[in-house]
């Protein structure tokens, strides 16, 4: 998308910028962008973290309950496999 941004692009752009901002409020306007920016990852690695987790319980959750409990045994099945007593 970016890719055909050179060198007199990026200069017409700080140009414009100087034009509106003036040379005095351009590091106070800077440093707005870079708080915002920050503040907007944040947020975002919160929503993401917001979503994840809830799918990660529910999967740890479905996993649970899909364990199949083992058949239960027969006393004739116990029966046979107990070693038989020669004297009782």
């Amino acid at each position: 998308m970016f890719s055909n941004i050179g060198l007199p692009e990026i200069l017409i752009i700080l140009l414009i910028v100087l034009i509106l901002f003036g040379a005095k409020r351009i590091p106070e306007v800077a440093g707005s962008l870079g708080k915002g920016i920050n503040e907007f990852k944040r947020n975002m690695s919160e929503a993401q973290r917001a979503i994840t987790e809830p799918a990660r319980d529910e999967t740890r959750s479905i996993g649970a309950e899909r364990e199949v409990p083992r058949p239960v045994e027969t006393a004739a099945e116990e029966e046979a496999r107990q070693p038989k007593r020669l004297l009782s």
